[in-house]
């Protein structure tokens, strides 16, 4: 059987087209058909989990039975009696594969989780959010099929972004006028030649073509490294890493976006010119959007609101430094149980509550100068403090560290 990883040859963006052209007709003509929709959707997903990745499409399987079970639990549940305990454990209980799939390397050096598929993160973050947004009372009905149509949308399975279920579920159910679908293809073609160039180009040339070589250099000077504690080659590293994450990423997430719009559904944009971000919180606001808010609405906001509610904290800055050391150590985690992991979002924590200082501080010394310099200046520490960031999320100053020793 034929397996095609999602975006990352141009075979798979010729079925993509050829298997979608279809679709494209029947919502110019304002139809959308469910049931081809339905059967090309299934078709991608066995090519993406089929073949020699057989085994993660029968993790896959078992994990969407797995949350049905647990999403419809906790909705007939919560008709009964909307207990605390009862929506904290179906939270837990969702996010279960997710930790399992997260620490079985950290457990057993080396071995995969065999209930891991590639997107487990993505499905987990929708799972979590039908639940608290049904406790909430946003989302007033549980629909099994289109609660299956939102987990399994294939072109955002494997690396988002991460959409949110009452606005997909609105794109679904509403066919965009010819004028707006014209709009839409006008897009997705700028968002496919667009990520041409980030993935297949500037990705390439970073990631492929420079990063081994300035990582080689690295590693032979690392004694210099730690001896003096300066190293050219580990700046030029963090600077190329940055650069080749971003691009790759950013490649990825516009594929992901331009099928969703060829689908006439207006997935949400997962990048807006991060590196122009003014200071951290700016950056957060631009980088990896729909994990940021995520983050934000799901963790930050409620973990704000439990602390106030229960009067744990009394002043305000420090409710917010807490629930921010909470945020991003979950993210550093979520991302995997290493160190580095871990550090990178302790250390991005301790940038977002000294940019709060910082702007306090501003606040009250109000002559401080504001211009295009000051401005300036900002983007350029900001970019730097993110680049380090990312050197710390690559894990290569743990290898410079084994080879050192």
């Amino acid at each position: 059987m034929i397996n095609l990883q999602p975006y990352s040859n141009p075979m798979y963006f010729v079925w993509l087209l050829v298997s979608l052209l279809p679709l494209m007709i029947g919502l110019y003509f304002g139809k959308r058909f469910v049931a081809y929709q339905t059967i090309i959707s299934g078709i991608f997903l066995l090519l993406i989990f089929g073949g020699s990745k057989w085994q993660q499409g029968l993790a896959l399987i078992g994990y969407i039975i797995f949350q049905f079970i647990v999403v419809d639990g906790y909705v007939r549940y919560k008709k009964r009696a909307n207990q605390t305990w009862v929506f904290v454990g179906a939270v837990l209980l969702s996010i279960l594969p997710l930790v399992i799939v997260k620490i079985t390397p950290a457990v057993q050096v080396g071995r995969q989780s065999l209930v891991g598929f590639l997107g487990i993160s993505y499905l987990t973050f929708k799972s979590v959010q039908m639940i608290m947004e049904t406790r909430d009372g946003t989302i007033k009905k549980f629909d099994p099929i289109m609660f299956a149509r939102f987990l399994l949308f294939f072109p955002t399975v494997s690396s988002g972004p991460i959409d949110r279920y009452r606005r997909f579920q609105h794109d679904y159910l509403k066919i965009p006028d010819r004028e707006r679908y014209l709009e839409m293809l006008g897009k997705a073609v700028h968002y496919i030649f667009l990520g041409f160039l980030y993935k297949f180009i500037l990705s390439y040339l970073f990631g492929t073509v420079m990063l081994p070589h300035i990582a080689h250099i690295a590693i032979m000077h690392r004694a210099a490294f730690f001896h003096t504690g300066i190293s050219l080659a580990l700046v030029g590293y963090m600077y190329t890493y940055s650069m080749y994450l971003f691009f790759d990423f950013a490649g990825y997430s516009l594929f992901a976006v331009a099928a969703s719009y060829l689908m006439g559904i207006e997935t949400p944009m997962n990048f807006n010119q991060p590196f122009k971000a003014h200071n951290i919180k700016d950056f957060w606001n631009r980088w990896h959007m729909t994990l940021s808010f995520w983050f934000r609405d799901f963790i930050f906001m409620r973990l704000t609101f439990f602390i106030m509610k229960h009067h744990l904290l009394k002043k305000r800055v420090r409710i917010s430094q807490v629930t921010y050391l909470a945020n991003f150590l979950i993210m550093g985690f979520w991302h995997g149980v290493t160190w580095y992991y871990i550090v990178y979002g302790l250390f991005h924590a301790s940038a977002i509550i000294t940019n709060d200082y910082w702007l306090a501080f501003k606040k009250k010394h109000r002559r401080l100068p504001h211009n295009r310099l000051t401005e300036g200046i900002a983007i350029f520490i900001t970019f730097n403090v993110v680049c380090f960031s990312f050197l710390i999320f690559s894990g290569f100053l743990n290898t410079l560290w084994f080879q050192a020793h």
